[in-house]
């Protein structure tokens, strides 16, 4: 924004909301626009889809089955609000729901998205599914 003033064009703001948080942690956490309770703090009814990486078999051939992915969706329209995701490669994983958020997609469209298996990516689209409680592996 700072070079874009100095040269006289017009800064676009940056939407804070749509910036990635990673942690590269063991485990890595990686997060992008509400948490649950922010959401509801600004008065939004919201659902929500967990789904765990234990029952992810990528997961599961690494090693590393801890952790999970959060989806927090707007309960009235579906629109995505938030993504929060604790594991292995949470950090890679994020671009997805981050992508979504971006074009203001639902969980739905997140979980219609094709999740090759075995990948990790799965466990994205069954955090998907599961906001309407549709996940296939749990």
């Amino acid at each position: 924004m700072a070079a874009e003033d100095i040269a006289g064009k017009r800064a676009t703001p940056m939407e804070q909301d749509l910036v990635t948080r990673t942690t590269y942690s063991q485990p890595q956490i990686a997060s992008v626009g509400l948490t649950e309770p922010e959401a509801r703090e600004q008065g939004r009814e919201v659902k929500v889809g967990k789904f765990p990486f234990l029952a992810n078999g990528r997961a599961l051939i690494h090693g590393e089955p801890g952790g999970f992915a959060k989806l927090v969706a707007d309960a009235k329209t579906g629109q995505l609000l938030g993504a929060h995701i604790v594991g292995v490669e949470a950090t890679e994983l994020i671009a997805e729901p981050a992508l979504a958020r971006l074009f203001q997609g639902d969980a739905w469209e997140v979980s219609r998205n094709i999740h090759p298996h075995p990948t990790l990516s799965e466990v994205v689209g069954e955090a998907a599914l599961a906001v309407d409680g549709s996940a296939i592996h749990i």
